[in-house]
C-alpha cells in the first residue's frame, strides 16, 4: 500500500513560479496545477534549448493537462522593468499572488582562476539579485493573501570553508539566495509571510544535471518529484508558522508521515547508492 503524505491543497493558489520552464519549477508547478492552483511561468526559455528540453509554453500545456491555469511569461529575473511588468500581468490574469518560488538560478562549479567575471555576474544577477528582485516586487501583493508564502530553492547556511574552497562564487550567489529568508523571514514575520528556503539530501534528476554529469550519473539521483511534493507540503502549511526554515526535502516528508522514499528512486537503485548535494 503506497503511503500517503500529509498536505493541504492550493486550489484557486496562484503561484509565481522563476524558471518554471523545466526541471524542479515546473515539478512544483505541476504539483500545485493537481489541485487546480494558477501557475505564472516566469521563465525565458521561449525556443528549445539544444540540450535542455522546455519552454514556457510547453509548460503551460503541461500545466493546463495537469489541471492548473497557466500564465506563461518571458521574464529575466535581472530585469527590474521586465519582473514589475509580469507580476503586475499575474495580478491581472488571476487577482493577486499567493506563493512566491524562486527557482530561476544559475550555476559554474568552477575555481576562483576558472571563473570567468561574465559568469561570476551572471550568477549573482540571476541567484542573489533575480531573488531579492521577484520578492521585492510580488510582497506587497502576497502581504494581501491569505497564507503567502517566499520559498527559495536555495540551501542551509553552513559557513565552513569545504563548501566554499571549490566554487566560491557559486556558494557566494546560492547563500545570498538563503540569506535573503534569514532577513526576510524576520522582516516579514509580523505581516503573516511565510518565508522558508528547500534544498535537497540528494543530487535531482533533471535535465541539466543530465549535461552536467551525463546519463549514468542520473540513475544515482533522486527522482524530481521529491522536491515538488515536499514544497507542496511547506506551501501549505500556515504561514504565521512556517517561516525562517531552511528545509531538507526527505525531513519535509517525514514530517508529513512518509517513511518509504523508494518512489523518489529510480529502478535498481539503492539509498545507499544515491549522490548527495552539495551543502548538505
Amino acid at each position: 500500500m503506497t503511503e500517503v503524505i500529509k498536505t493541504g491543497s492550493l486550489k484557486g493558489k496562484t503561484l509565481f513560479i522563476t524558471g518554471a520552464s523545466r526541471g524542479i519549477g515546473l515539478a512544483i508547478g505541476l504539483r500545485a496545477a493537481k489541485d487546480g492552483a494558477n501557475i505564472v511561468i516566469a521563465a525565458k526559455t521561449t525556443e528549445p534549448h539544444p540540450k535542455l528540453a522546455g519552454t514556457i509554453y510547453t509548460a503551460a500545456e503541461a500545466i493546463e493537462k495537469a489541471g492548473g491555469k497557466a500564465l506563461p511569461l518571458v521574464v529575466d529575473v535581472r530585469d527590474e522593468a521586465v519582473v514589475e511588468a509580469a507580476v503586475a500581468q499575474a495580478v491581472e490574469a488571476f487577482g493577486g499572488i499567493d506563493i512566491l518560488v524562486n527557482n530561476a538560478s544559475a550555476i559554474s562549479l568552477t575555481g576562483t582562476l576558472e571563473t570567468p567575471m561574465k559568469r561570476y555576474d551572471l550568477m549573482h544577477q540571476i541567484n542573489t539579485r533575480g531573488t531579492y528582485l521577484c520578492s521585492q516586487k510580488c510582497l506587497p501583493h502576497l502581504m494581501k493573501a491569505e497564507n503567502p508564502h517566499i520559498l527559495n530553492l536555495s540551501p542551509p547556511l553552513n559557513m565552513k570553508e569545504h563548501w566554499f574552497a571549490p566554487h566560491v562564487a557559486y556558494t557566494m550567489a546560492k547563500f545570498g539566495m538563503s540569506m535573503c529568508v534569514l532577513g526576510m523571514a524576520g522582516e516579514f514575520k509580523r505581516k503573516g509571510v511565510g518565508v522558508n528556503a528547500l534544498w535537497p539530501r540528494t543530487a535531482i534528476d533533471t535535465d541539466a544535471m543530465n549535461v552536467i554529469t551525463g546519463p549514468e550519473l542520473r540513475k544515482k539521483c533522486r527522482k524530481v518529484e521529491i522536491m515538488s511534493d515536499a514544497a507542496h507540503v511547506v506551501l501549505t502549511r500556515p504561514a504565521r508558522e512556517t517561516t525562517g526554515n531552511f528545509f531538507i526535502d526527505d525531513e519535509v516528508l517525514r514530517s508529513a508521515g512518509l517513511k518509504d522514499f523508494a518512489r523518489y528512486r529510480h529502478p535498481g537503485t539503492a539509498e545507499t547508492d544515491l549522490i548527495p548535494d552539495f551543502f548538505v
